[in-house]
């Protein structure tokens, strides 16, 4: 099969480190200042925050493979360590990221199964995520797989507030 999904454990957090700040300034880069990118990568994928979310009995990672080449990863969250104060019944893919490359190869929906599989396990109802409103591409992506716009937050990168859509799935 061309697509494995992994889990991310200590040992994997250079790797973790490395795809976190290449998928992350690939997607954003050309809608931020640098300074504010350069902030955000450097506080958001430290190795020292990293370490503790991967420690996070509450929290996993996966790593998504194309032929063997880690192609991108989703982090999904669930009871206290979701980013918002959601209901006990939900799941949150906190971050799901493919490289631009690899793109187009249905990776995400690969991913978005696994969290699905997992909120499942974890007699969960609903999953939800934030994405940038700016970033239609990914909303069409969500919009298509069965997700819908129920809120919005605010979400930093370095000194500039940006608005992310929550956007929420109810799972059968």
């Amino acid at each position: 099969m061309a697509v494995t999904i992994k889990k991310c454990t200590h040992k994997d957090l250079h790797k973790l480190q490395e795809i976190s700040y290449e998928t992350f300034n690939e997607t954003f880069k050309d809608q931020n200042s640098p300074e504010n990118m350069k902030a955000y990568l450097e506080r958001a994928f430290n190795l020292k925050p990293l370490e503790e979310e991967v420690s996070n009995t509450c929290s996993q990672f996966f790593f998504v493979y194309f032929h063997d080449e880690i192609s991108g990863y989703i982090k999904v969250n669930i009871d206290d360590a979701q980013s918002e104060d959601m209901c006990d019944e939900a799941l949150e893919i906190q971050r799901i990221y493919i490289k631009n490359n690899f793109q187009r190869h249905g990776l995400g929906k690969h991913l978005l199964q696994l969290a699905t599989n997992i909120a499942l396990e974890c007699n969960k109802t609903k999953i939800w995520l934030g994405v940038w409103e700016k970033n239609e591409n990914a909303i069409a992506f969500y919009k298509k797989l069965g997700f819908i716009q129920t809120g919005a937050h605010s979400f930093y990168i370095g000194d500039e507030e940006q608005i992310d859509y929550i956007m929420t799935k109810t799972l059968n």
